[in-house]
């Protein structure tokens, strides 16, 4: 059984390695929200499912011991193909899963709800879903709130996305401060050695600044020919 790709699959597996999330600890952020999700949904069974290459691993997860599945077998690969919430509420009767080892085996989910994680970028990361091992369905107000809580995980993604961004450029950044012995006439600094060099030799390794060559106005009055001479 293969389950259908995205057509920006590519540009997907790429901005879900950008967060930074697989194989990650346990957070208290995720794990309130399935929580949330599986009580408001009565279901057993809630995940924060993010779709991987091969597989699909599982950020938080309520119910349920499996860490991940493959691909393959994975629901939430479904979801993933569009906006809305995708609802099965009898698998032994989906075509798409009705013989999915994990419908003929354990957990033996029959009902499935998934909220599709989607980026501002547009990408489908995962899915927020809810399982029951019985058939049922969900009222309108229970599937306001999924994708709400949906929205939610996005949202913690995208903080720590920009977290760990920022973090990354704070530990690459270069900055220049204290007393720097600089030379009253050639203007050359001496360095942490003891060896001197140009002004913009030492700014350029101790900082992200880029130099342009110009002329202040009293130099371009001195050195610069005047119009008409």
């Amino acid at each position: 059984m293969t389950n259908p790709l995205p057509p920006n699959e590519a540009k997907r597996l790429a901005a879900l390695q950008r967060y930074r999330i697989l194989d990650t600890a346990a957070e208290a952020a995720y794990d309130d929200i399935v929580r949330i999700a599986s009580y408001v949904c009565a279901t057993p069974i809630a995940l924060v499912s993010l779709v991987d290459n091969d597989r699909q691993w599982f950020k938080a997860r309520v119910g349920l011991e499996a860490v991940e599945t493959p691909r393959e077998q994975s629901f939430c690969a479904h979801a993933i193909l569009q906006s809305g919430t995708l609802i099965v509420e009898d698998a032994t009767k989906d075509e798409r899963f009705a013989h999915n080892p994990l419908v003929t085996g354990e957990p033996g989910i029959r009902f499935y709800a998934g909220a599709p994680l989607v980026t501002h970028e547009g990408h489908g990361l995962g899915s927020l879903c809810v399982i029951d091992r019985e058939s049922r369905q969900l009222d309108p107000a229970q599937i306001i709130a999924l994708e709400a809580l949906a929205r939610m995980v996005v949202t913690n993604l995208e903080f720590r996305r920009t977290t760990a961004e920022l973090a990354e450029v704070a530990s690459n950044a270069k900055t220049l401060a204290g007393l720097l012995p600089i030379c009253i006439r050639c203007k050359n600094i001496r360095n942490d050695t003891g060896y001197w060099q140009r002004v913009e030799s030492y700014v350029k390794e101790h900082s992200e600044a880029k130099f342009t060559m110009e002329l202040c106005p009293a130099c371009a009055s001195k050195h610069l020919p005047k119009t008409g001479e």
